[in-house]
């Protein structure tokens, strides 16, 4: 498959003439400052096939990399296939991108473990997708490992689940349901399902981005809420561009294609650039010149950093990947 620099997204601008990020239910602030998520053009792959020429040019080509199938989509997975995960990671990275911003930010907000599927049919006729766990024999369930602990303590006893059920009206009401456990082959105990996890924010965030899919916007839109929801231009009026997973806590994780994702950033004008600190061995030897890269390890770093080249600090004084 071959990588190549993609569109740019300014995410406090607009798209197809809606705002990429829009906030309701809290008062906002305009700011001068541009902050790009940026993106990877991808040829190849599943039914999609590239001919030698093609490969041999991008081979040619210093702006684009040629990368083995299995590192950008898994074996047997269909383009459509690919097309729909990117687009379930995309919802992911918005959702997660509130979630850090609110945690930057002070703001409060609700977390719920919630039945995502179904790995067997242990309990899969006792609860429903959707399901909210909220307490394991009377105990509330703070968290995934908090869950973990409270599984393994009460061994292979069946207990009383009770979670949170939405009704026809989305009006959730809370459920007592007897569950079982069972080993895995690490030992732990298991309900056999899936989880994911719902959030309730004080604000609504509409995302207006189309046809762009996979987690890496997800720092850039956590920025252009902070920016949105504080007074002033969180950079300035610099032009910042950037990349990275983003995690609920703020951790900043890597993510496929810096490299292309660079040289897009200073084609729009962008003289600094955020990378996920685990990414910076792809970064070292690849930046374009008059590109000031910024290694990032969470979400408070980037917004600290952004507020003191805002206050005039040098971008060049940041620690980088060299």
């Amino acid at each position: 498959m071959i990588r190549s620099p993609g569109p740019v997204f300014n995410t406090l601008g607009k798209d197809e003439g809606k705002d990429v990020v829009s906030i309701e239910g809290a008062k906002t602030y305009a700011s001068d400052s541009e902050l790009d998520l940026l993106t990877v053009y991808v040829q190849g792959g599943g039914q999609n096939r590239v001919t030698i020429p093609v490969v041999l040019e991008a081979m040619l080509n210093p702006t684009k990399d040629v990368v083995p199938e299995e590192t950008i989509m898994a074996h047997n997975t269909s383009s459509q296939q690919q097309n729909e995960q990117n687009d379930m990671m995309m919802t992911s990275s918005q959702d997660l991108a509130i979630a850090a911003a609110m945690t930057e930010l002070g703001y409060d907000y609700k977390t719920w473990l919630s039945v995502a599927d179904f790995s067997n049919e242990l309990n899969s006729k006792l609860l429903k997708k959707g399901d909210r766990l909220l307490k394991y024999n009377g105990k509330d369930i703070s968290s995934l490992e908090d869950l973990k602990k409270q599984l393994n303590a009460n061994g292979e006893k069946p207990a009383t689940l009770t979670v949170g059920r939405a009704d026809k009206q989305g009006d959730y009401k809370n459920v007592d349901v007897t569950v079982k456990t069972e080993a895995a082959d690490n030992g732990e105990r298991q309900l056999g399902i899936f989880l994911g996890t719902e959030h309730k924010f004080p604000i609504g965030v509409k995302f207006g981005l189309s046809n762009v899919g996979g987690p890496s916007a997800g720092m850039m839109f956590a920025l252009s809420i902070i920016d949105r929801l504080t007074e002033g231009s969180l950079a300035g009026e610099h032009h910042v561009a950037g990349t990275g997973e983003i995690a609920a806590d703020g951790t900043v994780g890597p993510i496929g294609g810096i490299a292309q994702k660079m040289v897009a950033a200073k084609k729009s004008g962008a003289t600094i650039f955020l990378a996920p600190a685990e990414n910076c061995n792809e970064v070292v030897g690849r930046v374009p010149d008059g590109l000031n890269v910024l290694k990032i390890s969470t979400l408070s770093e980037a917004h600290t950093a952004l507020e003191k080249i805002a206050d005039g600090q040098d971008p060049s004084t940041f620690a980088t990947c060299e």
